[in-house]
């Protein structure tokens, strides 16, 4: 049963209750695809193979040039499509942890598991890099040197991000003033 949702022009976050008792809260944030990028990266390699089979038959160039613009059309389809995301799902079960997992759109499920008395806290980060900034989900995990990230592909605006936040913090028993959460 959908308890929450919320959308934006690239995510929709879905907050499933899908048994009647508090056991397990799930928070999926599910990706939008874009036809239009589809659309470009197609046209774009049917163009490219065009244009050698064009050089091929009427300017007679070399055969290898029909092959390698195919493998450079494989190399296209693959570096921009590469293997697209589904959702990604927080599972957060009190009693024993937190599973995090990632759905492909091929149907490739990657899942990961965090015992929940190994989880220090959870923490929003603002992200900022030379180009872009912005905000991630981690979880702080006692005696590692780094952090595990909730969402390790999608980029989720803070607005959605606040949700899955205050459900961790309530499942691993800190209190929202003591989470590092920057307004």
């Amino acid at each position: 049963m959908i308890e929450f949702s919320k959308s934006n022009v690239r995510y929709t976050y879905v907050h499933d209750q899908k048994y009647s008792s508090e056991v397990v809260d799930i928070h999926h944030i599910i990706s939008r695809r874009s036809n239009a990028k589809y659309f470009f990266v197609y046209t774009t390699t049917l163009l490219v193979l065009a244009c050698a089979l064009y050089l091929y038959a009427y300017k007679e160039k070399s055969i290898s040039l029909v092959y390698c613009s195919f493998l450079f059309d494989i190399f296209l389809v693959k570096s921009l499509l590469g293997n697209p995301i589904k959702k990604e799902s927080v599972v957060i079960m009190p009693a024993f942890g937190v599973q995090l997992e990632t759905h492909y759109v091929s149907g490739k499920v990657i899942r990961y598991f965090v015992p929940i008395d190994k989880i220090l806290k959870p923490v929003l980060i603002e992200c900022v890099t030379p180009v872009t900034c912005y905000w991630t989900l981690s979880l702080i995990i006692r005696g590692e040197s780094e952090m595990v990230l909730v969402f390790k592909n999608l980029r989720p605006p803070v607005k959605i991000l606040v949700h899955v936040w205050k459900a961790l913090c309530a499942a691993t028993g800190s209190n929202e003033e003591t989470c590092a959460h920057a307004e």
